[in-house]
């Protein structure tokens, strides 16, 4: 793989009018702050895709709208990216239901050099791949974030505040990927409204 440093597109940070990390996300927030059905999708370990395919009942597809090499650049993203190998590699990619509801936005960072061993067929999720290969998997969900992203709100066709989140995935005792997760508020057709205080921003 040629892992020659191309910055040509930036990822879609939040930007967090509130944020917490490992303790909150152990502890969970308050019904006030985050409703129940929305801290089991945003603070569950299990797959954001397989939930959000059994929340719309549509398969969930993939639209990868970037894939850049960044060799040893931190690239802005949370600072457990120092635990993913150099050079690493960014992708961004939409989640959406086959109609064409963008549910989900991901950014992600790999191993360069072994991204093609685990992202095989890049059209698919993170989780399908993964889950083809029978790969055992820890989802380490290290923080929790509140906040605004014009380029979100055009993408979804949402207005903020989001609540988003970043992991890592472990496999083998070793870092396999950092990703940072931000959800449509769509998805309250599903789950219900976000909170109390989301309700009256």
């Amino acid at each position: 793989m040629n892992c020659s440093v191309t910055l040509q597109t930036n990822w879609h940070a939040l930007h967090p009018i509130w944020k917490g990390g490992e303790e909150t996300v152990q502890k969970g927030l308050p019904h006030s702050q985050l409703a129940p059905a929305w801290q089991i999708l945003l603070l569950g370990d299990g797959s954001p895709t397989r939930h959000l395919r059994l929340l719309t009942r549509e398969p969930v597809e993939v639209d990868v709208i970037d894939m850049s090499s960044i060799g040893t650049n931190d690239d802005g993203a949370p600072s457990q990216i120092q635990a993913v190998p150099e050079p690493r590699l960014r992708r961004q990619v939409w989640l959406r239901t086959a109609s064409g509801q963008r549910l989900a936005y991901a950014a992600s960072w790999w191993d360069g050099n072994h991204v093609d061993d685990y992202l095989r067929n890049r059209a698919l999720p993170i989780w399908d791949n993964l889950s083809r290969l029978h790969t055992e998997l820890y989802r380490d969900i290290q923080g929790v974030y509140y906040g605004y992203s014009a380029a979100l709100e055009s993408a979804f066709g949402e207005k903020g505040p989001f609540w988003g989140r970043h992991y890592l995935f472990w496999h083998h005792g070793e870092p396999l990927t950092l990703i940072y997760e931000v959800f449509s508020p769509y998805l309250s057709k599903y789950l219900g409204e976000m909170s109390k205080t989301t309700q009256s921003e």
